[in-house]
């Protein structure tokens, strides 16, 4: 009889299993499918929230199609409910944001973006959900943005919390965020190939093999799961697309043309009404959402076509639905309401506005060519669906992106050359005519830009470099105990504590031993000495902005305090800074034999 092998420890199966996980590319597949399957999961539920709160705020699946009509669940009211829809989902999810995460309010792939170029693509964890929620009750208080901005932080986030909880190395963090956005786009929309590119070419920025690879892996599984549930039906449907003249090509190209300056248009209209909005904004932020709603109610009764994503409107524009003067009301009513929705704190995404205000101008610019050149302009549609990636492509620059997610909706080759030469003379005009793009933008005007030569300091936080060990003094230490403390702190600057532990301010040396000197009562608390306007900081400051706080204060270091509790967390000085750079520049790390991570040196 062969003697049985003992079986492993449960320690030594987690070590192998977790030591796969890091370091290994099967490791890394099966946790991009399981990312993959958890964004299928979340765009499911995702899109099942949104459809509940429009039941419940509007009466309605999608009351942009139902017109001037009242909500059944307050008759009453008439078609005057749109004027507190918004207001309601704004009591709900402004305080829901303000407390649990700030980042989910806008449109979000900026967000995303920002942590895959500057924090190693770590995003909190607690974003996926708040933003679901968020997104859902705005979208469903009559919100005109589009879903997969959300989408896209919501995959995003699953994707960093797997990968910080695997203690996987920099990159592979960006990539499972990478995979969770692919994953969302693909679920959402039912497009495979729409979300690998627009994770690649947006989120990545970069087209690796082994990133493309995984992106793949991810994308297919959020799509079977999310066609298994929800049907294998494109988010909208399109009408047939026919070429029927050459001389139609000139007319694609000219749309391009156009709709590179209404993209580029779309940005400044979306960023200077929230400029407007923050500049007359004086209040609470929680409030913003509520407050704003009012005015946002006052556009959807005015043009009820503008609550909520608006697919069923796009359609019939498509279908030749509306006059010339009315698509042309509908895009200028989508800037508006979609700018007036972010300006007022809202939460969702400008990839769909962008869609329709697309599928507005090529219909329009359709009809009017109908109309001057019947014999050659051919269908309206046609330049409707053109228009929709044209000026996607105009706005977000993401020309691949919009090629094949066209595509996709269409399934039709015949759709290629023309929607080809549209997109990529929409998108030399937005280059041409500004520097940033509709996500991009977000972050400039913080101070970011992702394109920029890279300061090592802005990818790393305070927290990954401050002393924790601090020596500090209570408020009510006397005088006599102080110079004990002094001797043990190189920066003749102490930090002063309460009693219950929170930050009360500094007591610096000078000022002690001036007392000392002055024959000060040594029974005297310190506390009396306390210097409260001295600078402080946070764990998740970046290290350029400790750095530059440092040299404007001339302070010796910064205490750094815990944002929530007011505790002191740590101590941030010159030196800590250069220690953390010289030790985690910012390339990343790589990963070690065993799976651990380690710090790659610069070439530089």
């Amino acid at each position: 009889m062969k003697p049985q092998l003992a079986a492993a420890p449960p320690s030594s199966v987690v070590d192998r299993a977790t030591t796969f996980l890091r370091s290994s590319k099967g490791g890394l597949a099966v946790l991009a499918l399981v990312i993959g399957a958890g964004s299928g999961l979340g765009a499911v539920v995702f899109r099942w929230l949104i459809k509940t709160f429009t039941q419940l705020l509007s009466g309605h699946a999608d009351y942009s199609a139902a017109g001037h009509v009242a909500n059944p669940h307050v008759p009453f009211l008439g078609p005057y409910f749109v004027i507190l829809a918004p207001v309601v989902a704004g009591l709900l999810y402004g305080p829901l944001v303000q407390r649990f995460a700030r980042e989910a309010r806008g449109h979000g792939v900026p967000e995303v973006m920002y942590a895959v170029a500057r924090r190693g693509g770590r995003i909190a964890p607690q974003v996926a959900g708040v933003k679901a929620l968020a997104s859902a009750l705005c979208i469903g208080g009559g919100g005109s943005v589009g879903r997969e901005g959300p989408i896209v932080q919501i995959g995003s986030a699953l994707g960093s919390t797997l990968g910080q909880i695997a203690k996987l190395s920099e990159s592979r963090i960006k990539m499972l965020v990478a995979c969770g956005a692919a994953g969302g786009i693909a679920a959402t929309f039912n497009a495979p190939l729409a979300g690998v590119f627009f994770a690649m070419e947006l989120i990545l920025r970069d087209f690796a093999a082994e990133s493309f690879g995984m992106v793949v892996l991810s994308s297919v599984t959020a799509s079977v799961i999310g066609r298994s549930i929800l049907g294998n039906t494109a988010f909208i449907t399109l009408p047939a697309f026919h070429v029927q003249h050459l001389a139609q090509y000139a007319l694609f190209a000219l749309l391009g043309l156009l709709a590179g300056f209404v993209g580029v248009g779309f940005n400044k209209v979306l960023y200077r009404i929230e400029d407007a909005c923050d500049a007359v904004w004086r209040g609470p932020e929680w409030a913003r959402p509520a407050v704003g709603g009012l005015l946002l109610g006052l556009l959807l009764l005015a043009l009820p076509e503008m609550y909520g994503v608006g697919y069923p409107v796009l359609e019939h524009a498509l279908g030749g639905g509306y006059a010339l003067l009315f698509l042309l009301a509908l895009l200028a009513g989508k800037m508006i309401a979609t700018s007036l929705t972010i300006g007022i704190g809202g939460s969702g995404g400008v990839f769909a506005p962008s869609l329709f205000i697309g599928a507005m101008l090529g219909s329009a610019f359709g009809q009017g060519a109908h109309q001057l050149m019947p014999s050659i302009a051919g269908s309206a549609a046609a330049y409707g669906i053109v228009g929709m990636g044209a000026v996607f492509a105009g706005a977000a620059r993401a020309p691949i992106t919009a090629v094949v997610i066209l595509f996709e909706l269409t399934g039709e080759y015949s759709i290629i050359l023309p929607l080809m030469a549209a997109i990529v003379i929409a998108t030399m005009v937005s280059r041409r005519l500004s520097y940033e793009n509709i996500y991009t933008a977000k972050l400039m005007r913080r101070g970011i830009d992702l394109d920029a030569p890279v300061d090592p300091a802005d990818a790393l936080t305070v927290a990954q470099a401050m002393t924790t060990a601090t020596p500090t003094l209570g408020d009510t230490t006397p005088l006599a105990q102080a110079p004990r403390a002094l001797a043990h702190h190189h920066h003749g600057v102490v930090p002063l504590t309460g009693a219950d532990g929170t930050y009360r301010g500094t007591v610096h040396a000078h000022d002690l031993i001036r007392a000392l000197a002055d024959d000060v009562e040594l029974h005297v608390p310190v506390g009396k000495f306390t210097d409260d306007t001295y600078p402080t900081t946070t764990p998740d400051t970046t290290l350029a902005a400790a750095r530059d706080l440092l040299s404007s204060s001339n302070a010796e270091g910064l205490p750094v305090l815990d944002q929530s509790s007011g505790v002191l967390a740590g101590w941030i000085d010159h030196r800590a800074i250069l220690h953390a750079l010289h030790h985690a520049p910012h390339l990343g790390s790589t990963v070690h034999e065993d799976g651990e991570p380690r710090p790659q040196v610069s070439d530089h």
